[in-house]
């Protein structure tokens, strides 16, 4: 097994953010039979979403690539074999051997055991825990010279709930959308909307079915205003203030998960 596919930092608090589709990483075997170019790859992954895990003190960040292993997604999903499982893209050339997509799916397992490990540990110490799992998403995908995606189904910020019990944990997703909806913002307040582009991956949907009593979380995709989904330019200056704005939510969040 090579080293895990991705990182975790620890701290006190029971809030937790994680970028599990941060990384572009790829072990050799696997760039060997890739197909896709890095910025074939890189436009498809969320960058930058990592340093958003700054604002919690337990951060999960992924260091490899989705097209090695998507973490949020089901495991029989988790390899993208086919063009229709990766956007229409090919991914792979030649006929890779069952044994790299074998590790590939060790490593998806190995990310799990871990995780299910510090979320007891989270259980046991806090109680009740939180989780930002934060994305990011296209909005470009008729080229660099077409259109956006009509804002009516494309918000700024989508939160994905569609897993949560929301009868338990409705007031902390009402608490970060109505705070991240406040926050002064460059260009206008965020447009944050529930459930209209995603309502969450596999990450979240596995959270809430092993942990319903203990822990919730949201999966958080910001539209990529933030960069040239492109040529993958990032706009500093929004990257910092979108970390600003996740860090007043914070605070309000825990309130309300410690109130509940």
């Amino acid at each position: 097994m090579t080293d895990p596919i991705w990182r975790v930092q620890t701290g006190r608090g029971p809030l937790i953010a994680t970028a599990i589709h941060d990384g572009h990483d790829v072990r050799d075997d696997v760039a060997g039979y890739l197909a896709l170019s890095d910025s074939e790859r890189f436009g498809e992954e969320d960058p930058f979403t990592g340093q958003w895990t700054a604002i919690a003190p337990v951060r999960v960040i992924g260091t490899r690539s989705r097209f090695e292993a998507d973490l949020n997604r089901p495991r029989d999903k988790a390899v993208y074999r086919r063009p229709e499982d990766a956007w229409g893209l090919t991914v792979w050339k030649g006929d890779p051997p069952p044994g790299m997509f074998e590790e590939s799916l060790a490593e998806y397992d190995l990310f799990y055991d871990s995780m299910r490990t510090l979320l007891e540990e989270m259980s046991r110490e806090y109680g009740r825990f939180v989780v930002f799992d934060l994305h990011s998403y296209n909005h470009r995908r008729q080229g660099p010279d077409g259109p956006p995606a009509d804002i009516s189904d494309n918000p700024q910020v989508n939160v994905g709930t569609g897993t949560m019990n929301r009868d338990r944990w409705g007031p902390v997703a009402d608490a970060f959308i109505d705070t991240l909806r406040g926050v002064e913002f460059p260009g206008g307040r965020l447009d944050v909307r529930e459930n209209v582009k995603f309502r969450g991956g596999r990450w979240p949907q596995w959270i809430h079915e092993n942990f319903p009593d203990n822990g919730v979380a949201l999966a958080i995709e910001f539209k990529k205003f933030f960069m040239d989904e492109w040529t993958g330019i990032p706009d500093r200056a929004y990257i910092e203030e979108i970390g600003r704005a996740l860090q007043a939510t914070a605070s309000v969040v825990l309130d309300v998960l410690e109130s509940m």
